[in-house]
């Protein structure tokens, strides 16, 4: 999708992503090795009383679902940034659903632009888990004249 094609506003529901106990504490041995994510004994003396999942995992396992809907397509050139807030834990067997929102359009040459992307992140429970902005530079198909 073109840099002027994306909507200010629109709206995509990205599909669950399920959290597995397996893959969150690999994840967590190889990129997040603090107890509260590996040993379940500490985990079940903290506040949280079992294991949660690392927060960027969290937000990789919507990340992946996220691409496999590919709105940019081959129009993407680049991302450019991403801001994650985490809010809540998740745990294993938490099931994450999203929406993606285009939240800023911002021409940046006559070549391509960035598109802003807002997520936001619930658990089966509706609760908000985590918000993502993701910034994406998009080739345009209208090109300006200097």
């Amino acid at each position: 999708m073109y840099f002027e094609e994306f909507v200010l506003g629109s709206t995509t529901e990205i599909a669950p992503a399920e959290i597995y106990k397996d893959e969150m504490v690999a994840f967590a041995e190889k990129y997040d090795a603090i107890p509260l994510h590996t040993d379940e004994e500490y985990a079940k003396s903290t506040i949280f009383g079992k294991l949660i999942a690392p927060g960027v995992m969290s937000f990789l396992a919507v990340w992946a679902k996220y691409l496999e809907q590919d709105l940019a397509g081959e129009e993407l050139l680049a991302g450019k940034s991403t801001h994650i807030e985490w809010f809540r834990p998740v745990f294993a067997g938490d099931v994450l659903s999203s929406t993606c929102t285009v939240s800023k359009l911002t021409r940046r040459n006559q070549k391509n632009g960035i598109v802003e992307l807002t997520f936001e992140v619930k658990n089966q429970n509706g609760d908000v888990v985590l918000t993502n902005i993701t910034e994406m530079i998009v080739k345009c198909k209208i090109q300006e004249r200097a």
